[in-house]
């Protein structure tokens, strides 16, 4: 899985977990609702500010962000 892809796929899921919508975490994020979408269907990859902000609005560490990244990137390439 391309890890455009895999970084949607934990955005997604974390914005889930936590019962928000992505016009939520726009807002949270100050970023624009078309971009939440675009990360989280793969189209883009996340400049290092965004994925500052994305991390804010989902109110976790940036590290953090990247690690569940790097998890589940490692998945996807043992199978």
């Amino acid at each position: 899985m391309p890890l455009e892809a895999v970084f949607g796929k934990v955005i997604k899921s974390l914005r889930i977990n936590k019962n928000i919508t992505q016009a939520q975490l726009a807002v949270d994020s100050t970023l624009e609702r078309s971009y939440i979408s675009e990360l989280e269907n793969g189209k883009y990859q996340p400049t290092l500010t965004s994925l500052f902000d994305i991390a804010r609005g989902l109110g976790i560490k940036p590290s953090d962000l990247v690690r569940l990244v790097e998890i589940e990137f490692e998945k996807s390439v043992q199978m």
